[in-house]
């Protein structure tokens, strides 16, 4: 007896493991037509184009921003989704007006620099401000400084994105401080503007803007971002003349919020219907820029990924979304009106991927969720190896899904090589020439084959 359960546990095991298999040469198989169909017949390029050269730039509140909803939704429309819907919401509407002025000016030398208003910034007194120039690299140096020092004066807040990062989102994270609190902390103590060194780790002459916010009952003092190759000029201009005075003139307003809208896109689910599973990026962009790679890319993957899945014949399990929120630069409303939404219909999101980091190479996903959810996750990776992908674990969601965690949702972030993409970021050379067709892709093949695999086997 004792034998026969030996071979009947051992038969057992055999029928799991050839199961495993079966399953594994299964999902093998239709991840390659998925990579497949969008190498040879992908769409996501040719709507990227549509959404930068004949859109272009999509700020919150914008005539753009408006011609990008309609249009996002035409394109699900035409590829047969089974429901496209827009959500309404309310997005601050900042306008940057004529453009920058800004000089470097040591005794009788002026020498022009381009800058561009950090987002969300007021506007410079008519004529523009001019005045003394202090350099500082963190708030702690201008703190040690003290009012008496900083008092009438421009601060110019030069901390370089450490180039040592082989990660450049973790070298944005460890400068951008500046960017979104430097005028409020320079305001404390009497300064009457701040210039912040733009966040790339290039030198260039293209000035990369991005939010700015500030603090309650802190003076509010009008704000720029100045090419890294300005601001190396300014801190050796100012090494060799301490004197040295700048100029800048900016005429940017914030206006009343305005009304506005995330589209989503539904391939309905044939088991749980109830069931949710959102892929997205975000659809505005900043105001000089086309936005291809921040967040036209994304955009235009999250309606691939579920297109492919529909071209396929796949038939999923969870109701599919592909969302495209409104008012991620500047305020996250789409992101915070989605989730609202979700909760108050008690809508069960399964797990949300977000593509928001450019339309390189695909390397992994992060994933924000409870350690079995991630290990789960995790043991797909072979199945993504054929494809460079290997990166699954580490990371985080992105910032338009962030708001669904708290109702448990699993949140996962597309992971592109990120060597490249603060070349682009927040600035006008950010144009549909600077996306790679087959980067595109292979990204939207990625996203699609996720959603396949935590559409058949969830994520518990």
């Amino acid at each position: 007896m004792k034998r026969f359960l030996v071979m009947l546990s051992l038969c057992a095991c055999m029928a799991n493991e050839s199961n495993a298999q079966s399953d594994y040469q299964t999902d093998s198989i239709f991840i390659r037509k998925i990579f497949n169909t969008s190498l040879r017949e992908g769409k996501s390029y040719e709507w990227l184009r549509h959404l930068t050269q004949q859109i272009g730039s999509r700020l919150s509140g914008s005539e753009g921003a408006a011609k990008a909803v309609i249009y996002t939704k035409s394109v699900m429309e035409q590829e047969q989704f089974d429901k496209v819907t827009l959500q309404n919401v309310m997005v601050p509407h900042w306008v940057r007006g004529a453009k920058e002025k800004a000089q470097i000016i040591s005794g009788k030398q002026k020498t022009d620099v381009p800058i561009a208003a950090l987002g969300g910034s007021v506007a410079t007194p008519k004529g523009g401000i001019k005045a003394k120039i202090i350099e500082v690299k963190s708030f702690q140096e201008l703190r040690d400084l003290g009012a008496e020092k900083v008092k009438g004066k421009i601060v110019f807040f030069n901390r370089p994105m450490d180039p040592t990062k082989i990660n450049t989102f973790e070298a944005y994270a460890g400068a951008v401080e500046q960017r979104g609190m430097g005028a409020s902390e320079a305001g404390k103590l009497g300064a009457v503007g701040a210039i912040v060194r733009s966040m790339t780790t290039r030198l260039d002459d293209v000035p990369h803007t991005g939010s700015m916010r500030y603090v309650s009952g802190a003076p509010i003092i009008p704000a720029a971002a100045i090419t890294t190759n300005g601001a190396e000029l300014l801190s050796k201009t100012l090494k060799a003349n301490p004197e040295t005075e700048f100029y800048f003139e900016q005429s940017c307003e914030t206006l009343p919020d305005a009304p506005s809208h995330n589209v989503i896109g539904e391939l309905k689910g044939k088991k749980d219907p109830s069931k949710y599973i959102a892929v997205g990026g975000h659809l505005d962009s900043w105001d000089f820029a086309q936005g291809a790679h921040d967040d036209g890319s994304g955009c235009v993957q999250s309606i691939e990924a579920v297109r492919i899945l529909k071209a396929l014949g796949y038939q999923p399990n969870n109701t599919l979304r592909a969302v495209m929120f409104m008012n991620e630069e500047n305020g996250l409303k789409g992101g915070i009106a989605y989730a609202d939404s979700a909760k108050s219909k008690k809508e069960t999101h399964i797990a949300a991927i977000e593509s928001d980091r450019g339309g390189f190479t695909p390397l992994g996903f992060g994933v924000v969720g409870t350690p079995a959810q991630k290990a789960r996750i995790a043991q797909w990776s072979k199945l993504f190896a054929a494809y460079g992908i290997h990166e699954i674990g580490p990371g985080g969601g992105g910032a338009d899904i962030g708001p669904l965690a708290q109702q448990g949702t699993v949140l996962l972030g597309l992971i592109p090589d990120s060597q490249r993409y603060f070349d682009y970021h927040h600035a006008s050379n950010d144009k549909f020439e600077a996306v790679s067709k087959r980067e595109l892709d292979l990204g939207a093949a990625a996203m699609a084959a996720m959603i396949y695999l935590i559409d058949k086997y969830g994520v518990e």
